[in-house]
């Protein structure tokens, strides 16, 4: 893994180098988290010779400095999109999870050219559903989570600051409710969406209606997981990009 800076973001970096014309994936994270939680995921898409970019955020983590308050889902697109020019990275694969999906769907419904193909994982957060609601299945799904992951989460959280944490939160319902449907029928790309079978967050029938909206949408499941599938079950998750990717059926 290398770490480096681009565009003010904090990058991991696995796999060769990026090079012209080569498949690359950048992996988004969500709410006041940051990449770490991505890892497992980022290695074994790696082994089979993938570039594997993993910003944080603004706002997040170790982008935390970048700007002085939490930036609003469209603003976090905007980010993104720079980032992803800064580093000349061409058509790539973006894979997000949680709330980073509403950051994925903004961005590919603004730079259509910029975004190869699509994966959602647990795409949150679900129009028409309230903070405390939202909040409840959050609480619900910690306990089917690995407790390593639990720790990294908390880590993160505490870096990002709750402060932070509530105005993202904020900023993410007002995006859920106004403008997330709105990004996701403007996706051309060919989109994924994955759901841990034991995902309290984002529902069967919410995935699906995901996979749906979408110009070229198919929905997944990964069995043994919940919100978290690409860290507690990173080989499954592969293998359904990787079949993906290559055109095959989920």
């Amino acid at each position: 893994m290398e770490q480096s800076t681009h565009a003010g973001l904090f990058t991991r970096r696995f796999g060769p180098p990026p090079r012209d014309g080569a498949p690359n994936v950048v992996l988004v994270h969500g709410l006041g988290l940051s990449g770490r939680y991505f890892v497992p995921l980022a290695r074994r898409l790696a082994a089979g010779g993938t570039t594997v970019f993993v910003p944080d955020l603004p706002g997040n983590a170790r982008s935390r400095a970048v700007v002085r308050r939490a930036p609003r889902v469209g603003e976090l697109a905007g980010a993104l999109e720079r980032w992803h020019r800064g580093l000349a990275l061409g058509p790539s694969l973006l894979v997000a999870n949680s709330v980073g999906c509403q950051v994925v769907a903004a961005f590919a419904a603004r730079h259509p050219r910029l975004v190869r193909r699509v994966v959602m994982v647990g795409p949150a957060l679900e129009p028409g559903a309230g903070g405390l609601r939202q909040c409840g299945r959050l609480l619900a799904d910690a306990p089917r989570e690995p407790l390593s992951l639990l720790a990294v989460a908390a880590g993160d959280y505490l870096v990002t600051g709750p402060v932070r944490f509530a105005a993202s939160f904020r900023h993410a319902l007002r995006d859920a409710a106004e403008s997330f449907e709105g990004h996701l029928a403007r996706v051309v790309a060919p989109t994924l969406v994955v759901r841990g079978a034991g995902d309290t967050i984002a529902s069967r029938e919410w995935t699906r209606r995901v996979a749906r909206a979408v110009g070229d949408g198919r929905a997944a499941e990964v069995e043994g997981a919940a919100h978290a599938a690409h860290y507690s079950a990173p080989g499954a998750v592969a293998a359904l990009i990787q079949q993906f990717t290559a055109g095959g059926q989920t």
